[in-house]
């Protein structure tokens, strides 16, 4: 059986990343908190925490962290429907898995809009972001798998609309007689990072086959949008952040009438719907205002 006093001060050391700081939030001493550290790793047969600055989770420690929030998310859950508990004075976190461009457009909107919570949000690509709720690192994800996860609730979002962009000059210089496969393969393009494919993907559908272009790796979509207007490469930027650059002539579209639409879905675990009832209504509006609708699939 599993100390919860023990494993309350390991989550609130890989938290707050200092003994000190955990001391605080738990009302007791540095000491107190390093013995409990200490026998929870005796107990355990592991190290659980690399002390430092700042303190961080071994492998096995985070799995035990993980579980210290699940079991928090689930007694949370239950006390909104169990009057005779009463509601604790720190609110729960919630770890939830989204792609930045999403970040950067309509989250945190939806993120505003929701009283009551912490977040603490994992940055990953839409096509891998539900990897994260299949694992049970996360309580919902921002993703473009449409098909429910095991245990999870989706909800069709919309599609984010990508347009390939880059500054009047880039355009001159590399493209001057249009999109052609000569001209990708020699124009510098901007990937995030290595799980990047929306490039490739418009070049292959405007193409008709891949092509191999240089890359330059920028995991920012505000550096991807500055990158294209100081001419370093061309990219799929999201339209929301782009534009008023188009339309002021700061960007140009490669092909105007080929934008590259990502539908999106909101998958939530559904052992603690309740307690994501107010943030799920947050996103569905919030991406209902910013995104493209979608067909039926």
């Amino acid at each position: 059986m599993l100390d919860y006093a023990l494993l309350s001060a390991l989550a609130a050391v890989v938290r707050s990343g200092s003994f000190e700081r955990a001391a605080q939030q738990l009302n007791v001493t540095p000491s107190a908190v390093s013995q409990r550290v200490k026998l929870l790793e005796e107990r355990i047969g592991a190290v659980l925490v690399v002390r430092g600055q700042p303190c961080l989770a071994t492998e096995v420690g985070q799995r035990l962290c993980r579980h210290v929030e699940q079991v928090a998310l689930l007694e949370s859950s239950l006390r909104r429907n169990l009057p005779g508990l009463h509601p604790e004075d720190r609110p729960v976190t919630l770890r939830i898995a989204v792609n930045a461009d999403s970040l950067a457009t309509w989250f945190i909107p939806a993120m505003a809009e929701t009283e009551g919570v912490l977040f603490d949000l994992v940055l990953d690509d839409q096509d891998h972001s539900a990897d994260w709720l299949r694992r049970g690192e996360v309580v919902a994800a921002v993703t473009s798998h449409g098909r429910p996860i095991q245990g999870c609730d989706c909800h069709p979002l919309g599609a984010l609309r990508y347009v390939a962009t880059a500054s009047p000059g880039f355009v001159a210089r590399w493209f001057p007689a249009g999109v052609t496969a000569e001209a990708a393969a020699r124009a510098p393009c901007l990937v995030f990072n290595q799980k990047d494919r929306l490039q490739a993907l418009w070049l292959e559908r405007a193409l008709g086959e891949p092509v191999q272009p240089p890359l330059h790796g920028l995991p920012s979509s505000q550096a991807f949008v500055d990158g294209a207007l100081a001419g370093l490469g061309w990219g799929m930027n999201p339209e929301p952040l782009v534009e008023g650059h188009l339309r002021a002539g700061r960007l140009a579209a490669l092909e105007p009438s080929r934008p590259l639409d990502v539908p999106l879905y909101w998958q939530q675990s559904r052992i603690v719907g309740p307690l994501l009832a107010d943030l799920t209504r947050a996103v569905l509006t919030a991406a209902r205002a910013r995104l493209a609708p979608t067909g039926p699939s």
